[in-house]
């Protein structure tokens, strides 16, 4: 896909925009005051691989500080350009203007508040506010631009202004507005030094956001500013990197996006390859240069109308587990399963009592060489090569996997409810003739599920591609993505995975994933193996829960920490996990400060935000339960919040 041409921003000695590679960057949690340690954090960080380097300065000594850091940075050689964080003081930011290369302000409240109020505005009430936000900002627009300063406009979802969300409700056209208004004032002004971004920790509404802006600024300017990528508050460990990979892959994946942080409750070094990984996949490849620029949002547009009016597959109805996405778990490395094999994908078996127990991340089916020679529990079915089917073919948890041309042939016996079968959607591999064959069989079809592949560097492409000339030819089967990976580690593969499935799950594409991994040799040991298989289940899982499609655990809205940040987050959030991740379909959100934690109290059930040095006030969605509690007993006090709402479990 074509990168989206935007406009060249020049931020110190890097730029972004244009035809320049996408940036990554990333931000200190030290407190700005502490000239060493943020000194110290951001070499790490230069070290690591970040082009760019946030610091916030909440108030207007810490804007004056980054001088003193800038300088002492300077004296050891590092001269990486320097972003301000600014939130509701514009004093600070007209102050950082002066000193460093980029300031982000957040148009959410850097003259606006956010309280929680519903406001109503007449039109002439609402022109009031903007010259009002016109007179307060403008100050600053002509600071950056005497100084050859740049700027990010960062809307938050999180943080919308009271005023926006009365208008024009928690919605991505409101995020859009709110960072629009600021970006016409600074064209008015004749600055154009602006990096914009939508961040929310939803990526379902990260992705229509950006979507959005740039239909917006194209269809208003005839242009587009340069894009800044992420997944605000993604949380730690591998929920928050695989809902990163799919917030800003998917965008990338599209040709749009300019620079990307990715934002992980844990030290600001180690998002660095985590970006690098999203890149690295996401990579602009000269195969690829094939539309204009405006084709991510025409087949945004089109993907969603046909997805809309799409019929559901006739399997669907008495398949009920497939009202959901389903997993397949591959064993195929396995050479003949035993119980304990698959509690590696979430069923346990208790050999005292003779049962099963099954976890919430419990496969749908496994895919096996051999079918198991033992009873399975009655949830999961097992997948096999047709000759390895056949001989117990009259099992009816028992399914065989075809290829499309042996599936199409009339030779074959086939089960009489469920056939899965592997298409390849790579556009050269069949013929036109075979093709139109393949066709008119799946027209006729109502037994099939399509495991759907593509091993080329276009392989979303090429699925999206298959899925929608089928749609339109009224073949609606269950598709299944398979998706390999030869990555060199895990921690790449994790996002090679979540790039490929999530954008498809995302526009409802399809109704399950079957991850797969080679690197080098076969893995042979079998504690090795089981380790893989685990943690593939638990991405395959993680996946559909960042999508949203899935909830099979507890979800956590974990900011990654800044110098505003009032307590350990890291600590804490570890702390919060351990007594609550067996609370299925709970979304907890752990703030380190009110700049951004009550406007993402909204999307989450209960809310753990830092109100004060040691103090905590907890949320339940967006209302204060219980204000200023001492930190020491937070965690207590939060299990009891959700004992009282019934959301417990022992």
């Amino acid at each position: 896909m074509q990168r989206l041409k935007t406009r060249e921003v020049k931020i110190g000695t890097v730029f972004i925009g244009a035809h320049h590679p996408v940036s990554i960057q990333t931000m200190t949690t030290t407190d700005t005051m502490n000239t060493e340690a943020t000194v110290a954090q951001t070499i790490r960080c230069i070290e690591a691989g970040a082009q760019l380097v946030r610091i916030t300065a909440p108030s207007k000594k810490e804007a004056e500080n980054l001088q003193a850091i800038k300088e002492e940075l300077h004296k050891r050689g590092y001269y990486t350009p320097l972003v301000a964080d600014i939130h509701f003081t514009p004093n600070a930011a007209e102050i950082a203007a002066r000193i460093v290369e980029k300031v982000r302000v957040n148009p959410g409240n850097y003259v606006d508040k956010k309280k929680f109020e519903q406001i109503e505005y007449t039109d002439a009430e609402y022109i009031e506010e903007i010259e009002r936000i016109r007179e307060r900002f403008t100050p600053l627009v002509l600071i950056c631009k005497e100084h050859g300063t740049a700027m990010r406009i960062g809307t938050n979802h999180g943080s919308l202004s009271d005023r926006i969300m009365s208008r024009y409700g928690d919605t991505a056209i409101g995020m859009v507005e709110s960072a629009m208004e600021f970006l016409r004032i600074a064209r008015d002004n004749d600055y154009h030094q602006i990096v914009l971004s939508m961040k929310s920790s939803n990526p379902k509404v990260m992705i229509e956001a950006y979507r959005t802006l740039v239909k917006h600024m194209q269809d208003e300017f005839g242009e587009c500013y340069p894009l800044h990528l992420g997944v605000t508050e993604a949380g730690d460990g591998e929920d928050g990197r695989i809902k990163s990979a799919i917030g800003i892959g998917t965008l990338l994946n599209e040709g749009i996006g300019d620079t990307i942080r990715v934002s992980l409750t844990e030290e600001p070094e180690y998002e660095l390859p985590v970006c690098r990984n999203i890149v690295e996949r996401c990579e602009i490849r000269d195969d690829r240069l094939e539309k204009s620029q405006n084709s991510s949002s025409y087949r945004h547009q089109n993907s969603k109308h046909i997805s809309n009016n799409a019929e559901p597959s006739p399997l669907l109805s008495h398949l009920s587990h497939l009202k959901a996405p389903v997993v397949i778990a591959d064993t195929s490395k396995v050479p003949i399963l035993s119980h304990s094999d698959l509690r590696a994908i979430g069923y346990t078996y208790n050999e005292a009592d003779d049962k099963w127990n099954i976890s919430d991340q419990a496969a749908d089916y496994i895919f096996c060489n051999e079918v198991p020679r033992f009873a399975l529990p009655g949830t999961v079915g097992v997948l096999t090569y047709y000759d390895q089917w056949l001989p117990y073919c009259a099992n009816p948890h028992c399914y065989p996997l075809f290829d499309i041309l042996q599936y199409i042939q009339g030779s074959y016996i086939k089960h009489e409810k469920l056939n899965f079968v592997m298409l390849d959607a790579n556009p050269k591999v069949y013929t036109k003739d075979v093709k139109n064959r393949i066709i008119e069989f799946l027209q006729q079809d109502k037994k099939s599920i399509l495991c759907i592949s593509s091993s080329t560097a276009s392989a979303i492409e090429d699925i999206r591609n298959l899925i929608v000339e089928l749609q339109q030819k009224d073949i609606y089967q269950p598709i299944v993505v398979i998706t390999d990976s030869n990555a060199e580690s895990l921690e790449k593969a994790l996002i090679h995975y979540a790039v490929e499935c999530g954008s498809l799950l995302l526009e409802g594409r399809i109704h399950g994933v079957c991850l797969g991994y080679q690197f080098g040799q076969p893995v042979v040991n079998p504690s090795e193996l089981k380790k893989q298989l685990s943690t593939l289940n638990s991405i395959a899982f993680g996946i559909l829960q960042a999508t949203r499609t899935r909830i099979s655990k507890t979800e956590y809205i974990s900011c990654p920490s800044c110098g505003r940040t009032l307590f350990d987050l890291q600590e804490t959030t570890a702390k919060i996990r351990a007594v609550t991740n067996h609370l299925k379909g709970v979304k907890i959100a752990i703030m380190g400060c009110i700049v951004n934690g009550p406007g993402e109290m909204a999307d989450a059930d209960f809310g753990y935000v830092g109100s004060g040095v040691g103090k905590i006030t907890l949320y339940k969605n967006k209302d204060i339960v219980k204000r200023n509690i001492d930190s020491e007993i937070a965690v207590d006090e939060l299990i009891n919040l959700l004992k009282e709402n019934g959301a417990w479990v022992d």
